[in-house]
């Protein structure tokens, strides 16, 4: 008999889901609480989709490496039909710098670390359409899934039979052997189950900042700036962060990321002309929303509420729940600045395929789920959690009046900024192999744990900044004072001594 699984969301971590499990021959349903997306081309939908579901619909996205090798491996057809919708690939020669350029020699394993981007609203057209025209699986719009079926074992563990909820006035129960929860960060399912008395366990903490994104389409005629003539489009002043997502069919989107402590300057970033003022006065962003190169496409999309969430559905070894999977964002959530919200949700559709196929015990899956997504993604989210905590105290320290650094967090910060930097600013081989943590290929730490290469990075740091004077790039941008007297914000009313330093 077959095995019937109910996804619960058809963003990209359901669609993901469907497309690791449909080689399988179960039978898949993916319900999505909200409608299709409009016909049309991608411009169309962009302006038109209403995916209430997505809150982040329209802020800036890329694939990293990781999932658009496990697409390109697994459903080479997608891969094709992403490109064709005029989703781009970014190889790896783009993210070298001017130094590297001069001598750098390809290598079969560039390849690898190609990324896929453009408008979020294309990647999850193109992946929707896709996974709409495989034979097993199912997608249903306008399914409100309002509470999931449960029952208790007689170990007393929850065991989910299945899901209830709302389509099209009728309300409807549908069985499931296995229940995939992708309902993001606004699902609820998993808190029903622990008011059922599930005992998971859960640990979050705010990222500590914002995201402002505008869209930008190039006018007739224009291309993109040259990446090797211009200052990097992309940036971090601790303030704000900043960078460019080149898009689909000549549009791109900028994105100014802004500390939660700095309240007036978030507050005012929302006004488009400030917005775009702002761009402006960053070396990186100048060349590209430069008005005779491009024109703004929209208003400025916000996005908060950025919790750093780890849950774990196994408690000292024992499971929480039966039958039931969270995988994206209902599982695991990190600050989006480096972009893994998606592969995070794709590999864990890998590990929940090979933890379904390997047993049929459902003790048995979601431990082997649970041992898989610690080893693979646990490594990523205490990366990301460690930087965050750096980036919020540093935003603190700018707003603390007289504030100088310890004598540790110099030689920190020159670690990084003057070994690891120049280092891979310098070294393609180096450079390889640390994008191939980002690019979340390996353990993001791993390169730097080896011996030649920390020695590499250490050689480069006491070279001293003469002698790596070519491997710094050019001044992201003007510093916080300046900037905010330009956008006509005085830049001492986040000064709250006291609050900050509590």
């Amino acid at each position: 008999m077959t095995e019937r699984l109910v996804v619960i969301g058809a963003g990209i971590g359901g669609l993901c889901t469907a497309l690791c499990l449909a080689p399988t021959g179960r039978e898949i349903v993916v319900l999505e609480r909200d409608g299709p997306p409009p016909a049309g081309d991608p411009d169309t939908v962009f302006h038109e989709w209403r995916h209430t579901g997505v809150g982040h619909l329209r802020q800036s996205h890329a694939f990293l490496a990781r999932l658009r090798t496990i697409i390109k491996a697994e459903h080479p057809r997608l891969l094709d039909e992403l490109l064709a919708l005029g989703v781009r690939e970014l190889p790896f020669e783009v993210f070298l710098t001017d130094l590297q350029r001069r001598d750098y020699d390809p290598a079969p394993e560039d390849a690898d670390l190609t990324i896929l981007t453009s408008r979020r609203t294309t990647l999850e057209l193109a992946m929707r359409r896709y996974v709409a025209t495989l034979e097993n699986v199912t997608i249903r719009s306008n399914f409100f899934v309002q509470r999931l079926l449960t029952r208790k074992g007689a170990d007393g563990v929850i065991e989910v039979l299945g899901v209830a909820g709302e389509c099209d006035g009728e309300n409807i129960e549908l069985l499931a052997d296995v229940v995939v929860d992708s309902s993001g960060k606004g699902g609820f399912t998993l808190d029903q189950l622990k008011e059922e008395g599930a005992p998971i366990r859960e640990e979050s903490e705010t990222a500590g900042i914002l995201y402002f994104t505008r869209h930008y389409r190039l006018r007739p005629g224009m291309a993109e700036p040259s990446r090797a003539d211009n200052p990097p489009a992309s940036g971090d002043l601790g303030f704000i962060k900043f960078g460019i997502f080149p898009g689909d069919n000549g549009c791109f989107s900028v994105t100014i990321a802004i500390p939660e402590v700095e309240t007036e300057l978030r507050k005012a970033i929302l006004d488009p002309v400030l917005f775009h003022q702002a761009a402006q006065l960053l070396p990186g962003l100048r060349p590209w929303t430069d008005a005779e190169r491009s024109e703004p496409v929209g208003r400025v999309h916000g996005m908060g509420d950025l919790i750093s969430r780890w849950r774990d559905l196994v408690v000292e070894d024992k499971p929480a729940v039966r039958g039931y999977f969270a995988l994206g964002d209902t599982l695991v959530r990190t600050n989006p600045l480096y972009g893994r919200g998606c592969s995070f949700a794709a590999v864990s559709a890998q590990m929940l395929r090979q933890s379904l196929d390997e047993s049929s015990d459902p003790t048995a899956r979601l431990l082997a789920y649970h041992r898989r997504i610690q080893s693979e993604l646990r490594p990523y989210y205490l990366n990301q959690r460690a930087q965050d905590r750096s980036a919020i105290r540093r935003a603190r320290q700018a707003l603390t009046p007289g504030h100088r650094k310890s004598l540790r967090a110099k030689v920190i910060e020159g670690f990084f900024v003057d070994g690891v930097g120049v280092a891979v600013r310098s070294d393609v081989a180096l450079l390889r192999q640390a994008l191939r943590g980002f690019h979340m290929l390996e353990h993001p730490n791993k390169w730097l744990g080896k011996p030649k290469n920390l020695a590499a990075v250490l050689g480069y740091w006491m070279r001293g900044r003469k002698r790596n004077a070519a491997a710094y790039p050019p001044k992201p941008g003007p510093g916080r004072t300046e900037m905010l007297t330009a956008l006509s914000i005085d830049p001492a009313l986040n000064m709250e001594p006291a609050r900050l330093a509590a």
